[in-house]
Protein backbone atom coordinates (compact mmCIF):
# COMPACT_ATOMS: atom_id res chain seq x y z
CA UNK A 1 0.00 0.00 0.00
CA UNK A 2 1.92 3.31 -0.87
CA UNK A 3 1.56 6.30 1.48
CA UNK A 4 -1.20 7.90 -0.23
CA UNK A 5 -3.69 5.41 0.26
CA UNK A 6 -5.27 4.75 3.46
CA UNK A 7 -2.90 3.61 6.04
CA UNK A 8 -3.52 3.46 9.73
CA UNK A 9 0.01 4.30 10.75
CA UNK A 10 0.24 7.46 8.12
CA UNK A 11 -0.64 10.80 9.87
CA UNK A 12 -1.59 11.82 6.43
CA UNK A 13 -4.78 10.93 4.70
CA UNK A 14 -7.19 12.05 2.39
CA UNK A 15 -10.91 12.89 3.66
CA UNK A 16 -11.72 10.22 6.25
CA UNK A 17 -15.43 10.40 7.20
CA UNK A 18 -14.39 7.23 9.62
CA UNK A 19 -11.89 9.05 11.50
CA UNK A 20 -13.70 12.81 11.50
CA UNK A 21 -10.90 13.99 8.72
CA UNK A 22 -10.55 16.31 6.06
CA UNK A 23 -7.65 17.32 3.86
CA UNK A 24 -7.37 20.92 3.64
CA UNK A 25 -4.72 21.41 0.62
CA UNK A 26 -2.78 24.93 -1.16
CA UNK A 27 -1.51 23.95 -4.51
CA UNK A 28 1.15 25.88 -6.32
CA UNK A 29 1.10 29.11 -4.24
CA UNK A 30 3.92 31.08 -6.44
CA UNK A 31 6.12 33.67 -4.09
CA UNK A 32 9.33 35.30 -4.60
CA UNK A 33 11.11 35.17 -1.74
CA UNK A 34 14.79 36.39 -0.30
CA UNK A 35 16.19 32.81 0.94
CA UNK A 36 19.60 31.27 0.25
CA UNK A 37 22.75 31.11 1.36
CA UNK A 38 24.46 32.30 -1.35
CA UNK A 39 25.60 36.00 -1.53
CA UNK A 40 22.97 36.79 -4.31
CA UNK A 41 20.38 34.82 -2.48
CA UNK A 42 20.81 37.63 0.79
CA UNK A 43 19.27 40.49 -2.08
CA UNK A 44 17.55 39.07 -4.24
CA UNK A 45 14.00 37.28 -4.47
CA UNK A 46 14.16 34.08 -6.31
CA UNK A 47 11.02 32.61 -7.05
CA UNK A 48 9.33 29.63 -5.06
CA UNK A 49 6.21 27.06 -5.14
CA UNK A 50 5.07 25.93 -2.06
CA UNK A 51 2.43 23.21 -1.37
CA UNK A 52 0.66 22.59 1.50
CA UNK A 53 -1.59 19.46 2.68
CA UNK A 54 -3.30 19.35 5.96
CA UNK A 55 -5.18 16.71 7.95
CA UNK A 56 -7.80 18.40 9.67
CA UNK A 57 -10.33 17.20 12.09
CA UNK A 58 -13.89 17.67 11.03
CA UNK A 59 -15.77 19.83 13.73
CA UNK A 60 -18.32 18.58 15.93
CA UNK A 61 -20.75 21.27 15.40
CA UNK A 62 -23.07 20.83 11.82
CA UNK A 63 -20.87 23.19 9.31
CA UNK A 64 -23.86 25.89 8.59
CA UNK A 65 -21.73 27.24 5.98
CA UNK A 66 -19.60 29.48 8.13
CA UNK A 67 -15.82 30.22 7.53
CA UNK A 68 -15.67 29.83 10.85
CA UNK A 69 -16.49 26.38 10.88
CA UNK A 70 -13.49 25.14 8.88
CA UNK A 71 -9.61 25.56 7.80
CA UNK A 72 -9.80 28.33 6.09
CA UNK A 73 -6.90 28.22 3.36
CA UNK A 74 -6.94 31.90 2.40
CA UNK A 75 -6.02 32.64 5.46
CA UNK A 76 -2.68 30.03 5.31
CA UNK A 77 -1.93 31.40 2.08
CA UNK A 78 -1.83 34.65 4.08
CA UNK A 79 0.32 33.41 7.09
CA UNK A 80 2.97 32.11 4.31
CA UNK A 81 3.12 35.54 2.55
CA UNK A 82 3.30 36.94 5.99
CA UNK A 83 6.37 34.84 7.04
CA UNK A 84 8.08 35.58 3.77
CA UNK A 85 7.62 39.17 4.36
CA UNK A 86 9.51 38.73 7.72
CA UNK A 87 12.58 38.94 5.29
CA UNK A 88 15.55 36.93 4.46
CA UNK A 89 15.88 33.10 5.35
CA UNK A 90 18.97 31.20 4.99
CA UNK A 91 17.14 27.40 4.30
CA UNK A 92 14.23 25.89 2.62
CA UNK A 93 13.98 23.64 5.85
CA UNK A 94 13.87 26.81 8.31
CA UNK A 95 10.78 27.70 5.79
CA UNK A 96 9.52 25.41 5.58
CA UNK A 97 9.56 24.76 9.67
CA UNK A 98 8.17 28.12 10.06
CA UNK A 99 5.42 27.16 7.70
CA UNK A 100 4.21 23.71 9.26
CA UNK A 101 4.05 25.76 12.99
CA UNK A 102 1.90 28.39 11.60
CA UNK A 103 -0.81 25.98 10.34
CA UNK A 104 -0.21 23.40 13.20
CA UNK A 105 -1.11 26.68 15.45
CA UNK A 106 -4.94 25.49 14.32
CA UNK A 107 -5.91 23.08 17.23
CA UNK A 108 -7.73 21.36 14.23
CA UNK A 109 -5.19 20.97 12.16
CA UNK A 110 -3.69 17.23 13.37
CA UNK A 111 -1.04 16.92 10.57
CA UNK A 112 0.96 19.17 7.55
CA UNK A 113 2.99 18.58 4.71
CA UNK A 114 5.09 21.50 3.34
CA UNK A 115 7.02 20.97 0.26
CA UNK A 116 9.14 24.00 -1.32
CA UNK A 117 10.70 24.70 -3.93
CA UNK A 118 13.27 27.00 -5.68
CA UNK A 119 12.81 27.55 -9.54
CA UNK A 120 15.50 29.26 -10.65
CA UNK A 121 18.27 27.70 -8.04
CA UNK A 122 20.26 26.41 -10.70
CA UNK A 123 20.53 26.46 -14.63
CA UNK A 124 19.50 23.57 -16.41
CA UNK A 125 17.30 21.86 -13.22
CA UNK A 126 13.76 23.08 -13.49
CA UNK A 127 13.41 22.82 -8.78
CA UNK A 128 15.42 22.12 -6.16
CA UNK A 129 13.57 21.98 -3.08
CA UNK A 130 12.83 19.96 0.46
CA UNK A 131 9.26 18.33 1.50
CA UNK A 132 8.75 18.07 5.29
CA UNK A 133 6.17 16.45 7.90
CA UNK A 134 5.29 17.51 10.46
CA UNK A 135 2.25 16.05 13.06
CA UNK A 136 0.87 17.37 16.21
CA UNK A 137 1.99 15.83 19.26
CA UNK A 138 -0.36 13.64 21.14
CA UNK A 139 -1.35 14.73 24.43
CA UNK A 140 0.10 12.26 27.15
Amino acid sequence: MGLQERDPHFPFSRADAERGLVHVFVRDLAVDAVIGVHRHEKVQAQPLLINIDLTAREGEAPLEDRLAHVVDYEQIVGGVRALIAEGHVKLLETLAERIAAYCLADARVLAVRVRIEKLAAIAGVRSVGVEIERVRPSPI
